[in-house]
């Protein structure tokens, strides 16, 4: 999961990034303000925005608008000292409000779990397949599937979402620190990796290509 913090503080970040780490596999980018944000959505795919309200001028409704029109399932949520602008925004199309817990990052992280439960998972057990984020380890029928890194990265982010089907690019922006500096075919080769590795352990593929779409994890 890849997630934008907008205001945050270089400490803020830092305690954010080790707490939420313990939750999910995921990269954490952080913007000054709601403008230099803009930079960061325009060209990278977020499952979840977070803001603090510092009442920047630059058009909260505005930047909402534009994340939401790109891809309609990134969540935004707000951290504010003032209880009643809850309301607006929510108003706005904020998913979440949190509020006076700007600096209980054990706090925000677990009001992210309570948003995004549904990605987050330390295992992923399916008839005979096991796959524990946690431990980034496999099984299958008490034999161990080895995958390292990426690939591993690759398979329990699918894993996790397996009612979607995923492009290269989102596959990307979710798992590289630097999207723009990889090119499709390394997910190409990572997908033949995990394929490869998986079908001489289970006889089966569970990664499949959806023509023209992407992939997406089906057992």
């Amino acid at each position: 999961m890849r997630i934008l913090t907008v205001g945050f503080d270089d400490k803020m970040s830092e305690d954010f990034e080790r707490e939420i780490g313990r939750y999910f596999i995921c990269i954490v980018d952080n913007a000054r303000n709601l403008y230099d944000a803009t930079n960061f959505t325009d060209f990278r795919h977020y499952e979840l925005v977070i803001i603090v309200d510092e009442g920047i001028k630059f058009s909260l409704e505005r930047y909402i608008n534009e994340v939401k029109r790109k891809k309609i399932e990134t969540k935004i949520l707000i951290l504010t000292e003032f209880p009643n602008n809850q309301v607006a925004y929510f108003s706005l199309g904020v998913d979440d409000v949190i509020v006076k817990h700007q600096k209980e990052p054990d706090l925000i992280a677990a009001r992210v779990l309570a948003n995004m439960r549904n990605l987050h998972g330390e295992t992923i057990d399916v008839g005979k397949l096991l796959i524990d984020i946690a431990n980034k380890k496999i099984e299958y029928d008490d034999k161990i599937v080895s995958l390292n890194g990426k690939t591993f990265d690759i398979l329990a982010f699918l894993a996790l979402r397996k009612q979607r089907v995923f492009s290269k690019d989102e596959i990307i922006n979710a798992l590289w620190e630097e999207p723009e500096y990889v090119s499709d075919n390394t997910v190409e080769v990572a997908i033949n990796q995990i394929r490869k590795r998986l079908k001489s352990i289970l006889g089966f593929q569970v990664i499949h290509t959806v023509r023209r779409r992407g992939y997406k994890f089906a057992y």
